[in-house]
């Protein structure tokens, strides 16, 4: 009996070797897949729903995710490359699903990467709305053609007024207000300076009507806050002032303190801080190298563009800067301010009505 079952055992042994043997001569000869590789792909892209044919035209993920590592080499920054992947899977859980999802609103570098991955990708239509045509922020819609067929009503416009006129308030003024009622950066879009008008926000449509009830002060001003048509969006074109500077390096703390002008070691202050962005993204190192297009902004300082770059005979870098001026240091809303300073003094002193008439003339010719 013992010599019995050590004999099954020994065949059982020998089968299981036989087995083994065959696994490996078969998965040897399939040596096309590259299992390490479509193990990576499945962890850089977790899915929350199955993968699985459809008789739909829906494309299987794991090619999606083969064309976002592809299309995402030459991002840098770790935070939008992780943004622009839970864009394409939200992407695969509207195609599964069949229906249409919405981000929130997206920073242009993050909506333009994101854009140019899901062109890739096949049976899929996304729609970028910013509530007017000019948006730096904007949300994205993604869908099925045959789902999306028209572009999704996702935005809503608010008008934030008050009296201004002698209270001028820049974009981070309004944008705190609104922040400390308790909404978070990606419900809002871009928001529109008016000057002595106030403001005019994007937001989703989710929180208009908290943000009406909610935001009653921008800095000191009252303001109150309702709701405009789209069409009713009033954007002019921000004035700037082009600049040029040569430098050694073009490394980012040399730019940018040339075209703010103030001195390196004040640059490195505000990047210590966390008060400085480039492209939208906070800046932690100065020595990063900037190029044509980049974005640099400084929280208080305003914002700036990097133009054109050539190279000096003597091996430096000549670069155009343009610098967005806010309407409040223009001179002309100063002169307007000043008038309609002159004005209320005039108007309490009894002073002679021609002279009164004529500062009256003065303030019409350069109202907005």
């Amino acid at each position: 009996m013992c010599a019995l079952h050590i004999s099954a055992m020994a065949a059982s042994s020998l089968a299981s070797q036989a087995f083994l043997r065959r696994g490996i001569r078969a998965f040897t000869s399939y040596h096309s897949i590259d299992i390490a590789k479509k193990l990576t792909q499945f962890r850089t892209f977790p899915l929350t729903a199955p993968l699985s044919s459809s008789a739909l035209g829906i494309c299987h993920s794991p090619h999606a995710v083969k064309g976002i590592d592809v299309s995402l080499k030459g991002v840098r920054d770790m935070e939008t490359v992780e943004e622009i992947k839970r864009i394409v899977e939200m992407a695969d859980r509207a195609l599964l699903r069949r229906e249409v999802l919405h981000t929130d609103f997206l920073t242009p570098p993050v909506l333009s990467e994101s854009m140019s991955v899901l062109v890739k990708l096949n049976e899929i239509k996304a729609v970028a709305q910013g509530g007017y045509p000019e948006a730096e922020r904007c949300r994205l819609s993604v869908g099925h053609p045959d789902i999306l067929t028209s572009e999704p009503n996702n935005v809503v416009a608010l008008s934030i007024s008050g009296k201004f006129e002698f209270e001028p308030c820049s974009h981070g003024d309004f944008l705190g207000a609104i922040l400390n009622t308790g909404i978070v950066r990606d419900k809002l879009g871009d928001i529109i300076l008016q000057g002595e008008k106030g403001a005019q926000v994007l937001v989703v449509p989710e929180i208009a009507d908290f943000l009406i009830s909610s935001l009653s002060k921008v800095r000191y001003v009252s303001v109150t806050c309702e709701k405009i048509p789209l069409l009713d969006i009033e954007y002019v074109p921000p004035s700037t002032k082009t600049l040029k500077t040569v430098e050694a390096s073009l490394r980012f703390d040399a730019i940018a303190s040339a075209g703010f002008k103030i001195s390196r070691s004040k640059m490195a202050g505000y990047i210590s801080d966390g008060d400085v962005r480039l492209n939208w993204t906070t800046v932690t190192k100065s020595n990063t190298t900037l190029k044509t297009g980049d974005v640099i902004s400084v929280s208080g300082k305003g914002r700036l563009k990097v133009g054109e770059i050539n190279t000096t005979k003597k091996g430096k870098f000549a670069v155009e800067l343009f610098r967005y001026l806010s309407c409040q240091r223009t001179g002309l809303h100063l002169l307007r301010q000043g008038l309609r300073l002159l004005q209320v003094i005039l108007d309490h002193k009894h002073i002679p009505a021609m002279l009164l008439a004529a500062v009256k003339k003065a303030c019409s010719i350069v109202r907005p």
